[in-house]
């Protein structure tokens, strides 16, 4: 399945940087969240709604080690 991201409005991060690159984009589509690097915009991955909550509140509660 390929989600119908075409013609998707796409919002910058408010962490994102001002100088025009190095941006996360979302855009919200029927049944799926796009997530795209503004520097390579033809490349999106796409979440169900669930999956992107549960991934927020662990980002949210630090549970990713970098």
């Amino acid at each position: 399945m390929h989600p119908d991201l075409d013609g998707a409005v796409w919002r910058k991060s408010s962490y994102s940087g001002g100088n025009g690159g190095e941006c996360v984009e979302l855009a919200f589509a029927e049944h799926v969240i796009g997530v795209r690097d503004s520097k390579n915009p033809k490349v999106a991955l796409a979440f169900g709604r669930t999956e992107m909550d549960l991934f927020l509140r662990n980002l949210r509660h630090d549970r990713f080690d970098v």
